[in-house]
This record gives C-alpha cells, structure tokens and sequence, in this order.
C-alpha cells in the first residue's frame, strides 16, 4: 500500500513534531509514513545556516543543512522512545557524513528535538545502545534543537509512494522498509 499525505497538518496541543537526519530523506520517509501515530511526514533540511536552502545547495554541503523528515506524531499512539527505535534500526547512526553511498553533512545522522522531553529520550538511549555495544563504534548521531527548518521542494514529498520502481527506491528505501515491518510489526499502521 502507498501512503501519500496531505501536506500542512497543524499541530495540536496532544501532538508532538521530531525532526530526523537518517541520510536520504526519501528512505526514512518511507518508513515513517507507515507507522502508527504518526500524522504527517515532510521531507526538508534543518539546522543549516541558509534561509530558504533549495536542494541543489543542500547538495553542495555548504548550507550546513541535513537532508530530514519531520514527523507530527500523536504520543498517546506512538512514544517519542518507539520513534527513536525505529530511527536507529533503518539508518547507519555510527558513520560521520554518511548513508551507503550518500556522502556529505547533508546525509548526518541527526535528531532534531522540539521538547526537552524528547531531548531527554534520545541522550538517555544513546547512552543506553553505547553501554550495550549496539553497534560496532559509538554512536555518532548529533542530538540537538530543531533549527531552520525548510520543507524540501515538492518533488521530494511522498517520492517513494510516487516512485516505487525509481532505482534509488528499489535499492535502498524498499529494503527499510521491510527491515520495518519485519522488526515493529507491532508499530505497522492498519
């Protein structure tokens, strides 16, 4: 099933936005759109320096901006936690600048917060995945507050429900997704 979402959701004072740097956001849309609790995905760039940053400057890696998706999720369906989880199942948190083959500051791991709640969870279980060798080197994903943030350009939006066959999509988005239903089966939208 392909999930496309309407763009613009507000959010209310029972919803919360995090903003996630997995690489492309293309992949980490992809999964996110399928998870339950969460309301809205939109494929942008944060905490760069550049206002109003276009893709092909995000490319350069001069706009300091990190190619992300920001989740309105409803936290009485989804915790902050069981988002994290996911994050740090379909992306590569130990690699500097990197994704596979995508490299560049624009492809860092990053968790953008907009709670110190959510702040919290996400220094709490990076220490926790560290003191339990989770991964073969330490975590180097950058915990830090949401800043300048643009929605990506519409083509981007959705690219994965309206590209399934796309190379980029077959490659590598397809198998996160799977490695998602596989691993939160639990967490799959109905």
């Amino acid at each position: 099933m392909n999930w496309v979402w309407n763009r613009g959701v507000s959010v209310s004072d029972n919803q919360q936005t995090l903003v996630l740097g997995g690489g492309c956001f293309w992949c980490t849309e992809a999964v996110y759109v399928r998870v339950r609790g969460v309301l809205d995905v939109e494929s942008g760039y944060s905490n760069g320096h550049v206002e109003r940053p276009d893709y092909e400057q995000v490319c350069t890696g001069r706009t300091g901006h990190a190619e992300v998706v920001k989740l309105v999720y409803d936290p009485m369906q989804v915790s902050t936690r069981e988002l994290l989880d996911i994050f740090f199942v379909i992306h590569d948190p130990i690699t500097l600048n990197a994704q596979g083959n995508d490299r560049g500051t624009q492809y860092r791991s990053g968790i953008y917060f907009t709670t110190p709640e959510q702040q919290q969870v996400a220094l709490a279980l990076v220490q926790e995945l560290d003191a339990h060798g989770a991964f073969a080197r330490p975590i180097v994903t950058e915990i830090q507050p949401l800043a300048n943030y643009w929605a990506a350009e519409d083509y981007h939006q959705d690219f994965f429900a309206r590209n399934p066959y796309q190379g980029y999509c077959l490659a590598v988005a397809a198998p996160k997704v799977d490695k998602f239903r596989k691993t939160f089966a639990r967490l799959v939208r109905d």
